[in-house]
């Protein structure tokens, strides 16, 4: 497992690189490398998910690290399906390094094996965790499509084309996948708060009231910001480069919830 684990590593370290020069010199080849690259570290990612759950007997979602590499793989994963469906060849360079982030982040935790707990209410912790993994994983991508909408729009607002902005898709594009990726990530989001809440008040018998919100008010927060977007955008038009800013904000709250959490 640690050869492929390393595999995963370096092909998402390098992949992260090629765009970034992809972004420099506009070459169908490199773009081809990147892809190549991406494609050849996700396989092997994925050969570390398969041997590790054979090893532990369970779902690689009981440990820190277990998350960690699931997160980074599900965020991949994304990326591979929303490059090949709308052929936004720069995304790349603003989504690897998250995947390759989280990834060098796991490398830092235990692998130590740890048995998935045994209750009644296993399958309810299994669905939570699933859920919140896949949310965050799709609000991670929310966060690198705003970034890209900021940089396109500050651009064009400024009236001196960079660049960047030949190299980027248009604000509408980048403002309508924004919109698709929340409207996925959102309600898995809001499915795992749900699931993780009822799962925590049967196994602890507490009230709703006694959580630690040190550990809860980033995750209450994050969910107001992305229901503001989630809602905004269906009643009253919340898109643009208000969208995006809320995107961004709301990554971090979600991304010190996962930190407190895992």
């Amino acid at each position: 497992m640690i050869v492929f684990f390393n595999i995963s590593l370096v092909g998402y370290l390098l992949a992260s690189i090629i765009y970034f020069v992809q972004l420099v010199y506009r070459r169908q080849v490199i773009s081809n490398i990147a892809v190549a690259t991406v494609i050849a570290g996700f396989v092997s990612h994925t050969l570390v998910l398969g041997l590790r759950s054979q090893a532990t007997g369970h779902g690689p979602y009981t440990t820190s690290f277990e998350v960690a590499v699931f997160f980074a793989w599900v965020l991949a994963g994304i990326f591979l399906f929303a490059n090949w469906k709308y052929q936004i060849k720069d995304l790349g360079a603003f989504v690897l390094p998250v995947v390759f982030l989280v990834f060098l982040y796991a490398t830092f935790l235990s692998r130590e094996v740890v048995a998935f707990p045994d209750t009644e209410f296993q399958a309810l912790l299994t669905l939570h965790r699933t859920l919140s993994i896949l949310g965050y994983a799709a609000l991670a991508m929310a966060f690198a499509v705003g970034c890209m909408y900021l940089i396109q729009e500050r651009q064009v607002k400024s009236k001196k084309l960079g660049m960047m902005f030949f190299r980027m898709p248009s604000l509408e594009t980048l403002d309508n996948l924004n919109s698709r990726v929340i409207s996925i990530g959102f309600p898995l989001f809001t499915l795992g708060f749900i699931t993780g809440t009822i799962w925590n008040m049967e196994m602890t018998q507490h009230s709703l009231f006694s959580w630690n919100m040190i550990k809860v008010w980033p995750l209450i927060a994050g969910w107001l910001i992305y229901g503001l977007v989630f809602f905004g955008r269906l009643f009253v038009g919340l898109r643009g480069k208000r969208a995006a800013q809320f995107s961004m904000a709301g990554f971090a709250t979600v991304m010190l919830t996962y930190f407190l959490h895992v």
